[in-house]
């Protein structure tokens, strides 16, 4: 059983507030939650005008957070310093690019002439950054519909077959931009839909996580050989979006200005992402903080000046 906090034991399957442990008792949960949810998270959708990350994060808070206390919040928060896997083949994101892979899908979907012809490679990246720890099949279903609907058409997902999908979004993973998701999905093509009938049809689809099997903790990204493994995926799918932003730009964090508190979410050689709470983000040069031990998942307290402490220790020398 996926376990990343390590207590399943007594906080059942993913810290879900009924602490449930059986995979049956865990999927009927979510399901009715989906169903009971989904006409909220998709007016949710309609009403934005662009949509952004922040509205993937809300979809996936919408449909889950009755369930799962981290819901809405990605892998940079809820698992920042291990990587994740799909039955042991599948490689998704770093937790630090998981938004960056879905804002390239959302970049490429909010093109009407790209989504048309290439709704699969958005698609891709969505399932390539796979932010949550569970749910994101449904959350990315969800928000591809409506951009499909925004470009004028819509995929007949319930004529699709499941195996097939599958097949064709493994390979669209290890090769983003190939065409081979695109190919599938073009055969399902359809006119746009009222959105009053998508409700119905979602409920009556299954295998909707896509990628069936468990989510695996693939590794601490303290082992160097885990760091080269995925060093080695990225250059294997051979997509070069990561250099086009700085983090300040993928996170959308501004500049430092003084003393902040939060939790570090993102690391580059240059820059350092701190989480100041309230969806807000700053960004600082690393070259300007006087601690180099920082790692993703840290609590700190980052100082005009630069001087770098952890939590705990500030709150002493405040105290004292």
């Amino acid at each position: 059983m996926f376990d990343p906090f390590g207590d399943f034991a007594t906080a059942g399957y993913l810290q879900n507030v009924r602490k449930d442990k059986d995979p049956r008792d865990i999927k009927r949960f979510e399901h009715d939650l989906f169903e009971a949810n989904i006409d909220t998270a998709l007016a949710h959708l309609a009403a934005v005008e662009v949509i952004g990350y922040q509205d993937f994060l809300e979809v996936h808070r919408i449909l889950f957070e009755d369930y799962y206390p981290w819901a809405g919040q990605d892998r940079s928060v809820t698992m920042p310093d291990r990587s994740v896997n799909k039955g042991g083949v599948v490689l998704f994101a770093l937790p630090g690019s998981a938004r960056l892979a879905v804002e390239e899908g959302l970049r490429l979907g909010r093109d009407q002439a790209t989504m048309v012809s290439r709704p699969g490679e958005v698609m891709g990246f969505f399932a390539y950054g796979h932010p949550f720890l569970d749910g994101n099949g449904r959350t990315m279903l969800l928000v591809h519909m409506e951009l499909c609907h925004r470009a004028g058409f819509s995929i007949a997902w319930g004529q699709t077959d499941k195996a097939d999908y599958l097949a064709a979004l493994t390979q669209e993973i290890d090769a983003p931009a190939a065409g081979l998701l695109d190919a599938y999905l073009l055969k399902f093509k359809a006119p746009r839909r009222a959105r009053g009938t998508w409700g119905a049809e979602i409920q009556a689809m299954r295998g909707l996580d896509g990628l069936d099997d468990e989510n695996e903790v693939d590794g601490d990204l303290a082992d160097p050989a885990i760091v080269e493994k995925y060093r080695l995926h990225a250059l294997q799918r051979g997509y070069a979006y990561a250099e086009t932003k700085t983090l300040a730009e993928q996170w959308g964090a501004a500049p430092s200005k003084g003393p902040c508190v939060g939790k570090i979410v993102a690391l580059s050689e240059r820059e350092v992402i701190q989480d100041a709470g309230r969806g807000k983000f700053i960004a600082w040069e690393r070259r300007n903080l006087n601690d180099t031990a920082l790692a993703v998942g840290m609590n700190v307290t980052i100082h005009g000046s630069g001087r770098v402490e952890p939590q705990q220790r500030a709150r002493d020398s405040l105290g004292q």
